[in-house]
């Protein structure tokens, strides 16, 4: 090359500079290499390692919340999964035994719906085949997808105990999820009573609430007039003002009003009689028809009605609605309905739409059946049986309780519509009972698997009890043990604490059977006698027994009945239940069965640290979990719930097929790597819902690039690092020291955001440091000195000591969110058998290193670097220098604190220019480059005087002064004299 500033020929130095040296590569090549590190993790058993390691540890278990094992993986199986890793590998690097064994949910509708899909397809009937045959295929499409889901999760770097999962369906685990239930039935919790439920036509079982969905549906609005047989108590008198007035009902299921057997009010609602004086010819809402109407609501119904004209007549006062009974509005049609309607007091009654009065059909809703079981004395009193009708069945079909709509139904096999709407609107009109009628569109329950609407259904059910006492004691029920749980329950975030509450607060009683086939049966026999449960130890270990032995399919086995009942009980004399348990009762007995099973699972602990699941789990395992664990124990199987949100797309929109917009974690892997996923996932706010695009993935594939080459910078120069050079901080430069505190100070920080669980702060934090601090500041400083200095540098010595901190806590911090590249990048520095970064704990830093009067002082350094750099970015700008080393500007500094704290520096190393000049007292020119933030700082730049330096590159006036090397300053000299010592 050409010395531009002397003309002179110049020798190539390059190969005696100290320059970076590693093969790791800068591409990462994830997709490749990933399953390599995860081959060489399964060959030395590193999950065992870990638990031999840190088998005096103190326990830590984030017990796994099991999926149903019926299909591949999605983004949210990813997102959960990966959370749920991140928290075991970074408190296992904080000094826990951090076991995590996976789990999954076997039983129940998801499974049992493929199979029937299956048969459908083939033209199968499912009633046909033995349930034990039936049972058996269900187990063997789980265990198919056990395994692909196996694979799938282990492919995204978690790790656990995969060779040793819990599953539902194992015969042990079903011995103790029928012990769980009879422990329940013993203690007097259990009942079979009749309630309304939801009801999956289309699925043909009861849905607990965590199965439902909420989604748009439009639906039939009528307007229902039911005569007054007595008003206040009263029978009308023809010809007086009060002529057969109509109490007017509004629902959105019109299907129901054959159930309807009350009407509810408010006695905090304002009544009135309503009489309509204008209405066209033939309209339902006639001429004299007197109506009794809320007030605040009569104006929107009279509108809806059509009715042009009408006069308020008097008010009508709660005791006198307290005593009227109506007519059936189809009464005498197929000669039934001929029973009289009482009007209710009830307090979930309001006048915010409708008309102010409930249509109460006891069978179809909670509120409906809530009030008519508390009013059995009243129905008494005014001679009213009190019995709850079946009018709709199973498959959605009007039973004989339902007269004149035979052959009607609800809703059919595919979740339509029926015809039982339009029926019963016919009929009501037919009988002049109508008064308008219209559509509305609402939020109406759906079942999450099929997703077709579901009906409220009073069925018969297994039920627990919410609010009775605990074996007599005052006040010991469960939604009381439940409460104070959730009070012991640390949130994360905290919000999660009031929602699980007010959830236990208002919830009825827990509906635990399910009509269907594939599960665990409910494990009791019901004396026909006595309509009691059979509570017997005996009994219940024989249950339990051959369950171990022969799973849950012993149940149904011929004779199993007189098997458990033993000599000298009659089978004839009992019921043998045959409903399956409510999946949820499964998942949310697996703390008796796996955290306690310290045979199978020496490494858990019960109550766990930490149940994590996505936020809809309040209504779904955490919230069973939580009561299976109160009702048998008495208090929450976990110390801490921690809950995350729902994956988006990059608009923020709900993922879907239809919208196409889903990313599924397969392909991200196969094209970024597993560890793009788990740095998105890391970097995310989890307790919102999380955004993933083509673009938010491209950020992250960016980041994560910076993030590798400032490792790679990393290694290239340890290559250099001796052990035996390392030097003490004390003895170390500022610029080193101020580097060093940073790290005590990143320590506590990361440390304290692990334990917080705020990986996001994590990943700020660390990408901040090394792309701000280190790559632009720290490594750019120091690059000189690291490839230039002599090997007898301190200076060199101690930046490398640096470096070499700087990798062991960099790699150990960032290792349990890419845990394959801080696995390839250990294995750079630390190749061995038995090498693994995941063997480490969080390096101990010395809080020595701490020295906030130095941060404070190089705050100040590094506002005057900011405005040198800034003056010579304009240079470059302008063509008039190609590089820093190019310049020697002059720096004028007006301001006292900013002179003290460069005092003793080199100003030009630290702004890497080849020389700098300050001047404390000197004027600003007009054209000085100055920086608003940092006043009292002036520059103005200068070139440097002198030669090149034909190794460093730095122009300087002493280059050619060592005669034995006349193209190099006297630094280089003598680094050539010592390399060449050394045999370099």
């Amino acid at each position: 090359m050409t010395d531009t500033a002397t003309g002179a020929a110049e020798t190539d130095y390059s190969a005696t500079l100290f320059l970076p040296e590693t093969n790791f590569p800068m591409r990462a090549g994830l997709p490749e290499r990933e399953p390599g590190w995860l081959k060489r993790w399964e060959d030395m058993d590193i999950y065992a390692l870990q638990r031999e390691q840190a088998r005096e540890r103190p326990l830590f278990t984030i017990h796994d919340g099991p999926p149903y094992a019926n299909g591949n993986i999605h983004i949210g199986h990813a997102l959960n999964k990966t959370l749920k890793d991140l928290v075991s590998r970074s408190m296992q690097m904080l000094g826990y035994n951090s076991a995590y064994v996976p789990g999954w949910d076997c039983h129940g509708l998801p499974i049992e719906w493929k199979i029937e899909e299956q048969y459908r397809a083939k033209g199968k009937d499912k009633n046909e085949v033995p349930v034990v045959e039936f049972r058996q295929e269900c187990r063997t499409f789980a265990e198919q997808w056990v395994d692909i889901q196996r694979e799938e999760f282990k492919r995204l770097g978690v790790l656990g105990e995969w060779d040793n999962p819990y599953l539902t369906m194992s015969f042990d685990a079903e011995a103790q999820i029928a012990r769980e239930l009879m422990k329940v039935a013993t203690t007097g919790q259990l009942y079979r009573g009749s309630k309304p439920v939801m009801w999956s036509v289309v699925e043909r079982t009861a849905l607990a609430e965590a199965e439902i969905e909420y989604q748009d549906y439009e639906s039939d609005a009528i307007w229902v007039k039911f005569p007054v047989k007595q008003f206040g108590g009263v029978e009308p008198a023809t010809g007086s003002q009060v002529v057969r007035p109509y109490v007017v009902i509004w629902t959105t299921t019109p299907w129901t009003i054959p159930a309807n057997r009350a009407i509810s009010f408010s006695s905090k609602v304002a009544y009135s009689l309503y009489r309509v004086t204008e209405a066209p010819e033939g309209n339902w809402a006639a001429v004299g028809d007197q109506y009794v109407l809320a007030d605040n609501l009569a104006a929107e119904v009279m509108q809806k009605a059509k009715v042009e004209a009408y006069q308020r007549v008097f008010a009508v006062k709660p005791d006198m609605l307290a005593g009227t009974i109506a007519e059936h509005p189809l009464r005498g049609l197929a000669d039934g309905y001929n029973f009289d309607v009482p009007l209710l007091d009830g307090d979930h009654v309001t006048d915010d739409a409708g008309t102010g009065f409930v249509h109460t059909a006891p069978g179809h809703g909670l509120d409906d059946f809530e009030i008519w079981m508390n009013s059995g004395r009243k129905l008494a009193e005014k001679n009213i049986d009190s019995a709850i009708p079946y009018v709709v069945g199973d498959d959605g079909f009007y039973t004989s309780e339902a007269p004149g709509f035979d052959g009607a139904r609800v809703i059919d096999d595919n979740g339509k519509k029926g015809d039982a709407n339009n029926r019963v609107i016919a009929a009501l009109a037919e009988r002049n009972a109508m008064v308008a009628r219209g559509r509305v569109k609402h939020q109406y329950p759906h079942s999450w698997r099929s997703k077709k609407p579901v009906i409220f259904r009073n069925t018969p059910q297994w039920f627990v009890y919410m609010d009775r006492d605990i074996m007599g004691v005052p006040g010991d029920t469960l939604r009381h043990r439940s409460l104070n749980a959730i009070d012991a329950t640390r949130f994360y975030p905290a919000a999660g604490q009031n929602r699980l509450r007010s959830m236990i607060a208002d919830r009825p009683d827990w509906v635990l059977s399910r009509q269907r086939a594939w599960g665990v049966p409910i494990t009791v026999f019901v004396e026909k006698a006595t309509n009691e449960i059979l509570k017997d130890d005996t009994v219940n270990h024989r249950i339990a027994q051959s369950f171990e032995e022969e799973g849950a399919d012993a149940w149904y086995k011929p004779g199993a009945a007189a098997r458990y009942l033993g000599e000298g009980r009659n089978p004839d004399d009992y019921e043998m239940v045959t409903d399956v348990l409510d999946v949820w009762f499964d998942s949310g007995t697996t703390h008796s069965w796996v955290l306690r099973n310290k045979q199978k699972w020496p490494h858990l602990k019960f109550p766990a640290s930490m149940y994590l699941e996505g936020s809809d789990q309040h209504r779904g395992w955490f919230h069973s979990s939580l009561l299976e664990s109160c009702a048998t124990n008495g208090h929450a199987p976990y110390e801490s719930v921690l809950t995350h949100g729902f994956t988006m797309d990059g608009e923020g929109r709900k993922m879907s097929k239809s919208l196409g917009n889903t990313v599924a974690p397969q392909d991200v892997i196969k094209q970024y790597g597993a560890d793009i996923l788990r740095l998105w996932v890391a970097s995310s706010d989890y307790s919102e819902d999380l955004r993933l695009g083509k673009e938010i993935i491209q950020t992250t594939v960016d980041s994560y690039r910076k993030l590798r080459n400032t490792l790679r910078w990393l290694l290239g120069n340890l290559a250099h690092y001796q052990p035996g050079d390392a030097v003490d901080f004390r003895d170390m430069p500022e610029l080193e020291q101020l580097i060093l505190h940073r790290l005590a100070q990143l320590d506590e920080q990361v440390r304290g955001a692990y334990k917080e669980y705020d990986y996001r702060k994590i990943v700020t934090l660390l990408t901040n440091f090394m792309n701000i601090e280190l790559s632009a500041f720290y490594f750019d400083i120091r690059k000189d000195a690291l490839y230039c200095d002599p090997i007898s540098s301190v200076k060199r010595k101690a930046s490398l000591t640096v470096l070499n901190h700087l990798f062991d806590c960099l790699t150990a911090w960032l290792a349990p969110i890419l845990v394959f590249t801080m696995e390839e990048v250990w294995l750079e520095r630390h190749p061995e058998a038995g090498s693994s970064v995941h063997l480490r704990l969080f390096p101990e830093v010395p809080t020595e290193w701490l020295n906030e009067d130095l941060a404070s002082k190089w705050t100040l350094v590094r506002a005057v670097r900011r405005v040198v750099t800034g003056a010579l970015e304009i240079e470059r700008r302008e063509k008039r220098i190609g590089s820093s080393l190019e310049a020697a500007p002059r720096v004028i500094i007006s301001d006292a604190r900013f002179a003290t704290a460069i005092e003793g520096l080199d100003m030009a190393e630290i702004s890497i220019t080849s020389a700098i000049a300050i001047d404390p007292t000197g004027d600003v020119p007009s054209d000085a480059f100055v920086l608003d933030d940092v006043p009292g700082v002036a520059v103005v730049p200068a070139l440097a005087q002198g030669s090149r330096c034909a190794r460093s590159w730095k122009i300087l006036p002493e280059v050619g002064s060592d005669p034995q090397f006349p193209d190099v300053s006297p630094r280089d000299a003598q680094a050539l004299r010592e390399r060449a010592a050394a045999g370099f």
